[in-house]
């Protein structure tokens, strides 16, 4: 997610690489305010608005709210063992919740007592945890970004810092933690250590070197069906879909001027996007897509 952006003009489908047809693509709400951060749950998309405070679900046929925390600033619903953390941008806040919208727990600072600056967005670690990253501010001045660890027992640790803009992030098929840096274009990854530490610090791809702008700007990052890596973009209603070896596959835009997130049905077959029409300032409305996968 990202609070300040130029504004674009809005983006119609085009044929560049292999893409959803215009008449494919479904709108499930057009009301969102920033929607962002989606996962899908026992057969129900989730999704926070950035806008509105609020968590939604869509069970195929209307949108619900089931939570909301003003000032929060939610941007990502994140599946936490049984229940789920909420990145909580303005408020600087990880809260956990129950699958039905109950506030467990609230977390402002590590366990080292660092506050929480800019939670964005995370990863389940695939053992009741997760990593989230936080961004830091805005502008693109400080490099503040990190990244910490929840572990299934409650501690939050630093795991990972230096980042210019830490973004989206998602455990590959390799196992490997792959984060977005937004403001540096870049994609960068990480060894998982068995503790849950992090080492081997790499790039994998930059965006202006797959042919895309050199304002190119990640924003979700998560991992297809395929097993291919699908990168939002807030620079343009874009999604890319990018190979484990770093090659652009194919490009998927929607009528948007803004695509951040994105997730996928669990039949494989549907990618949700969160689109934003309105960068310009809040309540910086926008859309939930349907896109059929090529």
């Amino acid at each position: 997610m990202r609070l300040a952006g130029v504004v674009l003009s809005t983006l119609f489908l085009s044929a560049a690489v292999p893409l959803a047809g215009a008449a494919e693509i479904a709108v499930i709400n057009d009301k969102a305010l920033f929607p962002e951060g989606p996962v899908m749950s026992q057969g129900k998309l989730l999704y926070v608005e950035y806008a509105g405070n609020t968590a939604d679900s869509w069970d195929g046929k209307s949108n619900t709210q089931f939570w909301k925390q003003d000032g929060c600033g939610p941007s990502a619903i994140v599946p936490l063992g049984s229940n789920f953390g909420i990145t909580c941008y303005d408020s600087g806040q990880l809260v956990v919740i129950t699958p039905d919208g109950k506030t467990l727990k609230s977390y402002d600072a590590d366990t080292a007592g660092n506050k929480l600056q800019g939670p964005n967005d995370g990863a389940p670690d695939g053992m009741g945890g997760a990593y989230f990253t936080l961004s830091g501010p805005w502008e693109s001045g400080p490099i503040v970004g990190r990244v910490v660890h929840l572990d299934k027992d409650g501690k939050l640790t630093e795991v990972a810092n230096d980042l210019h803009y830490a973004n989206g992030i998602v455990i590959g098929k390799d196992g490997r933690l792959y984060v977005n840096e937004s403001e540096a274009g870049r994609v960068i990854s990480f060894k998982i250590e068995a503790d849950g530490s992090l080492s081997d610090r790499r790039l994998f791809i930059r965006l202006y070197q797959m042919g895309q702008s050199p304002e190119a700007y990640p924003d979700g990052i998560k991992l297809g069906p395929n097993g291919n890596f699908f990168v939002g973009r807030y620079d343009v209603a874009e999604i890319l879909e990018v190979t484990p070896d770093g090659k652009l596959k194919a490009t998927y835009k929607v009528p948007s001027t803004a695509s951040p997130n994105m997730t996928f049905s669990d039949d494989g077959k549907t990618m949700y996007v969160m689109a934003i029409d309105n960068t310009k300032g809040a309540p910086y409305e926008g859309k939930v897509y349907a896109v059929p996968l090529n």
